[in-house]
């Protein structure tokens, strides 16, 4: 069944096009992911599918059985009512009972719970009413008496997700969902939880989405979007980069045909009377339609990071004994650490646990109740605050930069001036000139980045840069961050790029407790969901009252047929990463063990160091363990 048919959608806004002529179906079931660089017109794609937007030229139609759902980047509440009135349609009464019912459950009030428990088995509405507290549970949402208006930019994009998923629940068969950017302020537990929802949903998806795990695991299809045309491939990210390189050469080669044909046909053309017989017309329509296709461009320019860097000293950051509270939230809790150089640390933990007040005190921004935080002198912070671009007053943005300095040195020596500079973060001339309060989310964070680098710091501190940068800028500020030989302190929901950078991690927990863990972030995931089913598996046998009876270990039966399947099986590019992440990370786990195990055996121990040694010796050796055993299981693949 077609859900959308679109014939020759063209949309320009003033003089620049974002696409034109672009034609596509979307069929039952099809989950598509929409990606693209900033600015050339997904959003804009989305809106024009929900009706928000209409076209400059083509049709875009859809089927009459179909409902459309959207999650925009920019929710729109009703600011003076309720969270609960926000979420639920009142129009609907299974809605309006589980509605009614969430009320009373905050009010406390006995009569309005028995009036809206009778409401609710009128509407068998009870299955749904578990179904929306699994979902308002899963994304933090509490106080639902309280007005929209009072809630932070993070908690509102929860609330818009929230009454998204439940929305879909609600509609009939055929749903198409639309989704803009939904892991941006979600942690990383709410963002795994999302993609099983939306597999096990099985609903018809168009996903716009920067977040590349996300994206392999709930989408089979990728469209991009590219000098105003738009382009499928099937399959997953790996699949896709494999064969968008093919596109590229095959059209470079085309144009380099075209260009030889172009220079042959210009000598004919030049040498022809003004008077053309209807045969040599026909060639020189032929020729102009030659000469676009040999003065077409291919812009494969990417940005470039080649900063130069503050000598780092001996010293690095020490932090020792460090606690801090805010009234009964308990952010830090006797916290040591001693930083080392060309450090690679990820920040991970559920939202409010103080992950952004810890890069505080490590800066000296926020001081701590009690300890130390002794920084070297040459160290030279850079921090990518989550608060973004900030200005006063709105400005150009080369008068923006020049606030900063005229000059910018270069790793490679020499210096480039404002404007040069800005170039080479692919600001064109023309978007030079524009005022800041015009660029798109994804150009504010790329400016933010470049007044931070310029600075020259040694110790970048960056909090969740990935939110509104498209992929190609993503992946060059990856090989910039591998390339790079200061320190990184990474706190980000972007599994793919918490794991292409980080060695180790600090885990906060809750309760000031801060966990140092010797691997990435899919090593971690997995190390906790071994221990979720050990625990779970051992609580049943305590639990049990029968005899358990160990079975004898059989022996493994093979035949052809589950051979040839295992040999039939690929890595996933996913897969691949995380194969060449463990050939990095097992030599450097073994050091580890070796130093811990070294140091255990010292005669100069005390008892609190023997247990700190013996702790991280643990985490290591189960860390290992893991990775050897993942090892063997993708190099079968392999």
């Amino acid at each position: 069944m077609h859900y959308v048919s679109v014939e020759g959608l063209t949309k320009s806004y003033g003089i620049t096009p974002l696409f034109k002529g672009i034609s596509f179906n979307i069929n039952e079931g099809d989950r598509i992911a929409l990606i693209a660089r900033n600015g050339v017109g997904k959003s804009t794609l989305l809106n024009i599918l929900s009706g928000k937007e209409h076209p400059d030229e083509g049709t875009c139609k859809i089927h009459k059985d179909v409902h459309l759902v959207m999650f925009e980047q920019e929710p729109q509440f009703i600011e003076t009512a309720t969270v609960t009135q926000n979420l639920f349609n009142q129009h609907h009464p299974t809605m309006k009972a589980i509605s009614n019912y969430e009320m009373a459950m905050e009010s406390e009030d006995e009569d309005l719970i028995t009036n809206s428990i009778m409401e609710m088995e009128e509407n068998n509405a009870w299955d749904f009413e578990s179904k929306v507290k699994t979902i308002l549970t899963q994304l933090n949402i509490h106080h639902l008496e309280q007005p929209v208006s009072k809630l932070s930019g993070g908690q509102r994009k929860r609330v818009s997700l929230a009454k998204t998923l439940i929305q879909i629940g609600f509609e009939p068969k055929h749903v198409l969902l639309l989704m803009d950017e939904p892991t941006n302020h979600l942690d990383l537990n709410m963002i795994e939880w999302l993609e099983n929802y939306l597999e096990q949903e099985k609903v018809t998806l168009l996903l716009v989405s920067h977040d590349r795990y996300f994206l392999e695991a709930v989408t089979d299809e990728i469209w991009e979007m590219e000098r105003e045309k738009l382009y499928s491939y099937k399959g997953d990210y790996e699949n896709y980069l494999e064969k968008k390189a093919a596109r590229i050469e095959s059209e470079l080669a085309s144009i380099d045909k075209a260009k030889n044909t172009f220079r042959k046909e210009l000598e004919w053309m030049r040498k022809q009377p003004k008077a053309r017989t209807t045969k040599s017309k026909s060639r020189q329509d032929n020729f102009y339609e030659v000469e676009a296709r040999a003065k077409q461009k291919i812009d494969e320019t990417n940005l470039q990071l080649d900063m130069k860097m503050t000598r780092l000293g001996g010293k690095i950051i020490e932090a020792k004994k460090v606690y801090k509270s805010y009234g009964d939230l308990v952010v830090l809790k006797g916290f040591d650490y001693t930083f080392s150089k060309g450090e690679r640390i990820g920040v991970v933990g559920k939202n409010g646990v103080g992950k952004s007040t810890f890069l505080q005190i490590l800066q000296g921004i926020t001081q701590p109740d009690s300890g130390k935080i002794n920084v070297g002198d040459t160290i030279v912070f850079g921090h990518f605050s989550q608060e973004g671009l900030v200005y006063k007053k709105d400005m150009r943005v080369i008068e923006y930069l020049k606030t900063f300095a005229e000059q910018f040195p270069l790793a490679s020596g020499g210096s480039l001036s404002a404007a040069q500079f800005l170039e080479l973060f692919l600001f064109t001339p023309d978007k030079q000139y524009t005022y800041l309060s015009a660029l798109s989310g994804g150009e504010k964070k790329r400016l933010q980045l470049l007044t931070i680098l310029f600075k020259n710091p040694n110790f970048l501190i960056l909090d969740e840069p990935t939110n509104d940068l498209d992929l190609p800028t993503l992946a060059v500020l990856e090989q910039f961050l591998l390339d790079y030989a200061g320190c990184v302190l990474l706190v980000s929901h972007d599994r793919y790029f918490m794991d292409k950078l980080v060695d180790h991690l600090f885990i906060f927990e809750g309760d000031g407790v801060i966990r140092d863990y010797p691997g990435n972030y899919t090593q971690f995931r997995i190390l906790e969901k071994s221990k979720q089913s050990y625990a779970s598996v051992s609580s049943d046998i305590s639990s049990s009252k029968e005899h358990v009876v160990v079975p004898v270990e059989q022996p493994i039966k093979t035949n052809a047929a589950s051979l040839e399947k295992k040999a039939a099986e690929k890595m996933t590019y996913k897969e691949k990463l995380e194969f060449e992440t463990l050939n990095k990370e097992m030599p450097l786990l073994e050091e580890k063990k070796t130093t811990f195990t070294a140091q255990l055996n010292s005669t100069h121990l005390n008892y609190e160091e023997i247990i700190s040694i013996s702790e991280k010796l643990t985490e290591v050796n189960a860390a290992l363990e893991l990775a050897e055993i993942r090892w063997l299981e993708l190099s079968e693949k392999q």
